[in-house]
């Protein structure tokens, strides 16, 4: 006879109290997921708007947005929301807009700020900055060679984000999310496979750390000790002499120090793409997971129970989670303060809502997805095949949260390759009206 699952003492309906004091009314998270939904100017547009006021009825207590740049030189893709400067008074009611919609069923929506360093498209530009001239190491020219920043340069870059986080709670988000993650700007200074430089920002740890570091203390002063800062933070890189789970503990560390409010624990970038929860796409050196994540549930819960031991800041982690009893496993065992959800919300906006309602899982729809045509799997050989995959996997994700913000459901009859070359036609029109 099988044994009843014990019931965790803590769940994701109970809220939490950030260091700040502001409170998350529960422990569910919608992660950050690009949008590529802002007008060819980079304002937040009524689409998206749509779209976050069916995140925010959706149940989450914390709605964290997709990618805004700080540089509109260097998206992560087409469509990025741009905060260039203090904003013009149309972008600004765009952003209020947004953030209105966010929050109108009582939870936060905090503004996730970011600058795409290397990993900016070559489309958008051929030479983007980055801490050093080391392009990134994919085929196929999607990259183009970066220039390496100069100290005049890196300095303006972390006024950049202060101003960014000051827009963000002038326009009513309720607080924001530092990307240091998956491989963009702040993920490559960290990074001594990126950042090779030779001065104040290269070399140890604290020097790879220094940008960062003075971002969150940049920002902080911008938008005082009441609003809630967080950041997304590598656990490790998982590429050999890249950022190591040890450096990432060390930086955590400092992090904390420095008043931080939530620290999110993912991992990868476009090289090593652990992020990217479907079959032939995580890191094939990640370390082996427990029984927790034998059925691709919580991929980064043990690291952040290995911070744990040495941290007190909430931790958010997001990758796999799709059943109600490891979500409140992870938070009663301590793994995690917020459990993050990502591709479920991009089809059943209301899945917070009903798991706090008693559901016992979310779907995971790319289970049932038929791939690629069998005519482009044939001549595209298995290993070029299973990247496709993958890829077109991710585009139609895309163009499932493209569907909900433009007529409130989700489009899952279009097919991922189809999604795949939908989404690409619809970033190279809006590079040519930009």
């Amino acid at each position: 006879m099988t044994k009843p699952l014990p019931t965790p003492t803590l769940n994701i309906a109970d809220s939490l109290t950030l260091p700040c004091g502001a409170v998350l009314p529960n422990r569910l998270a919608k992660a950050a997921m690009t949008e590529g939904l802002a007008d060819p100017q980079g304002r937040a547009t009524a689409e998206l708007a749509r779209l976050y006021g069916l995140w925010a009825e959706g149940g989450a207590g914390l709605l964290i947005t997709g990618n805004v740049q700080i540089d509109r030189d260097h998206l992560e893709r087409p469509g990025n929301v741009i905060i260039a400067g203090a904003q013009d008074e149309a972008a600004r009611t765009g952003l209020r807009a947004m953030a209105h919609a966010g929050t109108r069923a009582g939870g936060h929506i905090w503004m996730q700020i970011s600058h795409a360093g290397r990993q900016t498209q070559v489309s958008v530009n051929p030479h983007p900055k980055a801490p050093s001239a080391i392009a990134v190491g994919l085929p196929g020219k999607q990259f183009g060679l970066p220039v390496a920043l100069t100290d005049a340069e890196i300095l303006d870059l972390i006024e950049r984000f202060g101003v960014a986080a000051e827009v963000a709670k002038d326009t009513g988000y309720t607080g924001v999310q530092i990307h240091a993650a998956h491989g963009y700007l702040l993920s490559q200074f960290l990074s001594p496979r990126a950042n090779q430089r030779t001065d104040q920002w290269g070399g140890s740890l604290e020097n790879r750390a220094r940008m960062l570091m003075a971002i969150v203390a940049r920002v902080r002063a911008g938008v005082g000790s009441a609003f809630p800062i967080g950041v997304k933070l590598n656990s490790a890189d998982f590429q050999k002499g890249g950022f190591a789970f040890e450096d990432s503990l060390i930086v955590a560390g400092w992090l904390q120090t420095a008043g931080v409010d939530l620290l999110e624990i993912s991992g990868g970038s476009y090289e090593q793409p652990a992020m990217m929860d479907h079959a032939g796409m995580e890191a094939p050196d990640a370390p082996l997971q427990t029984a927790s994540t034998a059925t691709r549930e919580a991929y980064f819960v043990d690291f952040a129970k290995t911070m744990r031991a040495s941290l007190t800041m909430p931790l958010m982690v997001t990758g796999g989670f799709r059943t109600r009893h490891a979500m409140n496993t992870a938070l009663a065992q301590g793994a995690a303060d917020v459990i993050g959800l990502g591709r479920p919300l991009c089809v059943d906006t209301a899945g917070p809502a009903k798991l706090l309602s008693g559901a016992d899982a979310l779907d995971r729809w790319e289970n049932t997805l038929r791939l690629l045509p069998p005519w482009l799997a044939f001549l595209s050989g298995l290993k070029m095949s299973r990247a496709l995959e993958g890829f077109a996997v991710v585009y139609w994700y895309y163009a499932q949260i493209d569907a909900v913000a433009r007529t409130g459901k989700a489009n899952i009859g279009i097919s991922p390759f189809s999604a795949l070359l939908t989404i690409q036609r619809s970033g190279k029109v809006w590079l040519k009206a930009r």
